[in-house]
């Protein structure tokens, strides 16, 4: 009860409290771990059940695989994966089903594919974690074949099929796709559209630069909406340097969520990009004022089953030396094959100098540079960041792809980014 609440401590403390716990208690604390964003403990919770001589099932699985997938733990997934096979619940396909979202998290959508094509007998649930995945690494058309085969099989979608597809169309900019994908989910199979669904067309429409037809998309919605629809277009403002539209849309975002500082740093980001810097002061000045706090640029990186994070110029970690070496030589190399620092993605009005070291300093480089420093030659690295990649980060990574000879897997807060020779899947639309 308290951990559905959001009252994980509490949970906690009558966990500990708990004279005889069996399988079902670990499997509900490590469950209202791994829900509400404490995946760390969950994991180490999953550990010290066999330590205490309690054998996880088929449930404990379904709980602690989305752990290793929020964390992009791909090693830790794997060693989960061979538990599974060694202890036989390779027949359950809910523990199928989670396998695949996690490895399509951790960056492994091949191997999510193997096991879905394993699954004997297939639900809706196992169609949708496979299209999620393919939509999420931007590999829209993969996505959308799948979902015809889902139907040419006789599998009925359901509301979460059609988030799966429309995040796909969303991701790969197939646009028209995505309108027939929703007026099918209305007219052909009965679905009436949430938030969700909403917010995927907003999305879709934005990103593609269709601001206004985004914006009337959702005046003439017919429920009220919720941040998650504004926040979709003014992120599309942003991206696309509407300010004017942007400025309407953060007054309706900030009328729903005034304690959110997240709305505010998107506006802010938008004046910054195009030299609005008294603007980017007053938002500044309201932040501080009203004590909201804007969750910073984290990025981590697993290396021997240990993750590893880096803020925005974290100088903590305890190679950070070297770290920084690594990334002054890369730079050079770097500007030697045509990158060029994108300094509209500094969010600050300082010299140029110190814009260059600012850019240096995001968390995803950091990550890297101690990827490339702690891997072998030719090792894919994997980083997942908590926020979207910024523009510089982007074209960076795709030079270092290039001089490093690397695959640079990058799952940022939308989505995938497999960066290969100097380019990026993404092929530069997300």
């Amino acid at each position: 009860m308290y951990a559905k609440c959001g009252d994980i401590d509490i949970a906690r403390q009558f966990f500990d409290k708990m004279l005889e716990r069996d399988v079902v208690s670990w499997n509900a604390m490590i469950a209202a771990y791994a829900q509400n964003g404490h995946a760390n403990e969950a994991l180490t919770l999953f550990y010290q059940m066999q330590d205490f001589d309690v054998i996880p099932n088929s449930v404990t699985m379904v709980s602690v695989l989305p752990a290793c997938g929020h964390l992009a733990a791909l090693q830790r997934g794997k060693w989960i994966h061979d538990y599974i096979i060694k202890n036989g619940f390779e027949s359950d396909v809910s523990v199928l089903n989670s396998l695949i979202a996690m490895y399509a998290k951790c960056g492994s959508i091949d191997i999510a594919r193997q096991v879905f094509d394993k699954i004997s007998k297939k639900n809706v649930v196992s169609w949708n974690a496979m299209i999620a995945g393919y939509g999420m690494h931007g590999q829209g058309s993969d996505a959308l074949s799948l979902f015809s085969l889902m139907q040419q099989v006789g599998m009925e979608p359901n509301a979460h099929t059609f988030i799966s597809v429309l995040s796909a169309c969303r991701h790969s900019g197939l646009v028209e796709q995505g309108r027939r994908y929703y007026s099918s989910m209305i007219h052909d199979y009965c679905i009436t559209p949430k938030l969700e669904h909403y917010a995927c067309m907003v999305d879709l429409l934005g990103r593609a630069g269709h601001l206004y037809e985004a914006h009337n998309f959702i005046k003439n919605l017919p429920v009220k909406t919720d941040a998650s629809v504004w926040g979709a277009l003014l992120g599309a403002c942003r991206t696309h340097c509407n300010t004017e539209l942007g400025e309407h849309v953060s007054e309706r975002l900030l009328e729903l969520e005034p304690d959110n500082a997240g709305n505010y740093v998107l506006l802010s980001n938008m004046y910054a990009a195009v030299g609005r810097w008294e603007d980017v002061a007053k938002i500044r000045t309201v932040l501080i004022n009203s004590g909201l706090k804007k969750s910073p640029g984290r990025s981590w990186i697993e290396i021997e089953n240990t993750v590893h994070a880096f803020l925005a110029g974290d100088q903590s970690h305890d190679q950070s030396e070297e770290i920084q070496k690594m990334l002054e030589s890369l730079t050079g190399q770097m500007k030697d094959v045509g990158y060029v620092p994108d300094k509209s993605f500094v969010l600050h009005d300082v010299e140029e100098e110190e814009k260059e070291y600012i850019l240096c300093s995001h968390s995803e480089k950091l990550a890297i540079a101690f990827g490339l420093i702690k891997t072998s030659p030719g090792t894919p690295i994997h980083i997942t960041k908590n926020l979207r990649i910024c523009g510089d980060c982007h074209s960076a990574t795709k030079s270092i792809s290039k001089i490093v000879k690397r695959n640079i897997i990058v799952r940022d807060a939308n989505r995938f980014h497999h960066f290969e020779d100097g380019s990026c899947s993404c092929g530069d639309y997300w």
